[in-house]
């Protein structure tokens, strides 16, 4: 029983995790550049929403939702004026960029909200289901509702809509979208966008999920990094099932070698992922 409740949780922290890292995923996938200011605007978000959505006054649920469409016009800037400078210059220069963006972000947080840790306090944080003999956080359930309607929503939009199209035109062969009418940079922009809009729900989960910092950032960009890596780079699906995956062997490893033993748990999955299968567990086939 205790095995089926870790593997549980580990499914639906697996949520989490999984909508944590398709930001990051839908960047590489379609302009391949690894944003490395990622998790910092995921941290960004949950700033927001303790610091100045619910302070504001308005219900935590309407402060989430304003999260979103803050951190879409933040990434559709960032990529736009800031990011697209360094496009098309080789490997590096988008990754010095984004790094800079991590690091005046983490600065700017520590600036303006100090060191102290941070935490949304909701009924939602207690609140349990009962399971027979097993009690699952409320907030967990949510954590994967969200996330799998999330991935949905994106993979409809990819595969459904003409701005998907142009996503996947753009990611195949930039060069031949310009030919047919498509502007790159416009996409590009708006993919950093959603990718970014994508982190701010992760944001707000975050923040009734557990505590943050400022230097959370670094720290979700690593869970993102790793279920992108085990899921298979620029794999929607992939990721979320990397999340889970990654999140069910932190949760075993802290059930049966202790909880100092997750992080190491979840470390050394990464690891064989990448010794017996680089290539992820669903790798993008296509867009």
């Amino acid at each position: 029983m205790q095995l089926f409740e870790t593997l549980l949780n580990g499914l639906l922290l697996g949520g989490l995790y999984g909508l944590i890292g398709l930001g990051l995923s839908i960047n590489f996938g379609t302009m391949r550049v690894v944003h490395l200011a990622h998790g910092d605007l995921i941290v960004l978000a949950a700033y927001f929403l303790v610091l100045v959505g619910v302070p504001a006054g308005l219900p935590p649920l309407a402060a989430a939702a304003l999260v979103v469409p803050v951190l879409f016009v933040v990434g559709w800037a960032l990529q736009r004026f800031v990011v697209g400078k360094s496009l098309g210059r080789g490997v590096l220069p988008p990754l010095i960029v984004t790094f800079g963006i991590s690091m005046v972000l983490q600065n700017v947080l520590l600036l303006w909200a100090t060191a102290d840790a941070r935490t949304l306090h909701t009924a939602l944080a207690s609140a349990g289901l009962r399971m027979g003999a097993i009690t699952i956080p409320t907030v967990r359930v949510v954590d994967f509702a969200v996330g799998l309607a999330c991935l949905g929503l994106l993979l409809l939009l990819l595969a459904r809509t003409a701005l998907g199209r142009a996503l996947r035109a753009t990611s195949d062969d930039s060069a031949t979208a310009r030919l047919m009418g498509i502007d790159p940079r416009r996409m590009y922009a708006v993919a950093a966008a959603i990718a970014a809009a994508t982190g701010g729900i992760a944001g707000v989960l975050l923040a009734a999920t557990s505590t943050f910092y400022p230097s959370t950032g670094s720290e979700t960009l690593l869970v993102a990094f790793e279920v992108v890596v085990v899921g298979g780079l620029g794999s929607l699906t992939g990721t979320f099932l990397g999340g889970i995956v990654l999140a069910m062997s932190q949760l075993l490893g802290a059930r049966f070698l202790g909880p100092s033993y997750a992080l190491v748990t979840g470390h050394i999955v990464v690891l064989l992922v990448l010794v017996f299968r680089p290539q992820g567990l669903l790798p993008r086939t296509a867009p």
